[in-house]
């Protein structure tokens, strides 16, 4: 069964993003983090329409890890509601998806 998991968050510049990156893969939270260019969000938030840009990140985990990776997120982001969206990984290459598994595993080999 496949277990790897692709989570989305975004940060609000890219030192905050690159800091939460060597975190989460510091901590086996992630196998990789891909810190994307910023970007425009544009959301409603305590009833007000607000726009921000902000730095998107890619993170590689799995189930197991989630937990780990999603307490460093929240520890972490300077948000008062961070963006964690999860989606399950349906297919990928065999030995990329055992990589991510291999390095999120807090006993390594």
């Amino acid at each position: 069964m496949n277990d790897i998991l692709l989570v989305i968050t975004n940060l609000p510049d890219a030192q905050a993003a690159a800091k939460l990156a060597q975190q989460l893969i510091g901590a086996r939270a992630a196998a990789c983090v891909n810190q994307l260019a910023p970007c425009v969000s544009t959301y409603r938030w305590q009833g007000n329409i607000e726009t921000a840009t902000e730095v998107p990140l890619l993170i590689k985990t799995t189930q197991a890890a989630y937990p780990r990776l999603e307490q460093l997120i929240r520890a972490a982001h300077p948000y008062e509601l961070p963006e964690i969206i999860a989606v399950p990984v349906t297919a990928g290459l065999p030995a990329y998806m055992d990589w991510v598994s291999q390095e999120t595993s807090l006993l390594k080999e």
